[in-house]
């Protein structure tokens, strides 16, 4: 199987991808490539531009692929759209993103299109930072950072007062995937009461209290003392923590974003940060990034703000790399492929 390097890669992974699964070859040319900043930099220096050359020669590569380890541009729907349309041997596309769907329904592929060519994200990889972070924010969140961090910039002692325990709280967790699962595993040494979104009835996963349909969201939140979004960007999500579900939910509640910024209705949420419904907000997503710099949430003293960094780490790399290895060995024996792209909701 031929598959062309379409993101940036450090050569050590390029080489532990061929290692790890022989039958393919991985076709790079760095130069072709913007350099990477920092690790898992896979959009690579904006400042860099290939000339129309080193475009004709980085598309001649695309085009002569079985698969593509990374979306041309990473998140450029045009240049995927492109490259579809030119490669009729192109059978598989690895995305760079655990919401890589995204892309793809942006690129507007044709129905056979998306059934020539399977697309997978790099769901899973991501869990464990992100939970991290989650958990993070609900406990910046208890603790009354805002308040801890005022009274030292301003050098007042007290007076005391009560903080939250993650052990007493109720949280719910929005989304039960890879991210979910990994923030519900994490909430079990704190004791913490969990409660689950699912749209098909059946048994809680392990870690789970109770399961609700996310149409139920805004006769639950009232209950709860922690929310965590971990849901992808899909029509179905869109704005479904909206001004409803913010106006039921338990004052001081504490809300961590670490899916999508779409999920929830920002204008709502900036209104209940404001009156004290959200207590506190952790987001290391907002619907349109970069934030822009007229958003009130920049400077409201409840709210934490993450440039959509939570997931980066210094081994993201090369869990994406081993993941790939694994799916080419899949895809080769005719083995189902992890982390396949619904073409449907695209997520």
């Amino acid at each position: 199987m031929r598959v062309v390097l379409a993101t940036p890669l450090d050569e050590e992974l390029c080489r532990l991808v061929e290692e790890r699964e022989p039958r393919l070859t991985l076709v790079r040319d760095h130069g072709l490539l913007p350099p990477m900043r920092w690790p898992s930099d896979h959009s690579g220096d904006p400042a860099w531009h290939r000339t129309p050359e080193q475009q004709r020669r980085f598309e001649e590569l695309l085009d002569s692929a079985d698969a593509l380890y990374g979306i041309p541009g990473e998140h450029d729907a045009a240049a995927l759209a492109r490259t579809v349309a030119a490669n009729p041997r192109l059978r598989w596309v690895q995305t760079m993103a655990a919401g890589g769907g995204a892309t793809v329904r942006a690129a507007g592929l044709t129905a056979a299109q998306l059934g020539r060519v399977v697309f997978t994200t790099t769901a899973g990889v991501h869990g464990g930072p992100l939970a991290e972070f989650a958990l993070f924010g609900l406990l910046a969140g208890a603790k009354t950072l805002p308040r801890l961090q005022a009274g030292q910039r301003a050098h007042e002692w007290g007076p005391r007062w009560f903080m939250g325990h993650l052990a007493d709280h109720t949280v719910l967790v929005l989304g039960l995937g890879g991210i979910g699962r990994e923030v519900v595993r994490r909430l079990g040494p704190f004791g913490c009461r969990v409660i689950g979104t699912a749209r098909r009835p059946g048994p809680p996963p392990e870690g789970v209290d109770e399961l609700v349909h996310p149409a139920d969201l805004a006769a639950v939140v009232g209950r709860v003392d922690g929310i965590v979004v971990t849901l992808p960007a899909t029509a179905a999500t869109e704005r479904m923590v909206d001004a409803e579900v913010l106006a039921a939910v338990k004052p001081g509640c504490t809300l961590v974003n670490v899916g999508r910024g779409s999920v929830i209705d920002e204008p709502a949420l900036v209104e209940a940060l404001r009156d004290g419904r959200i207590g506190y907000a952790a987001l290391d997503v907002v619907a349109e990034e970069p934030l822009d710099p007229a958003s009130p949430l920049w400077d409201l003293e409840n709210v934490l703000l993450s440039p959509h960094t939570a997931t980066l780490d210094r081994q993201e790399d090369r869990r994406i790399a081993e993941l790939f290895a694994d799916n080419a060995s899949r895809l080769l024996d005719g083995r189902p492929l992890r982390n396949v792209v619904d073409t449907v909701e695209f997520y």
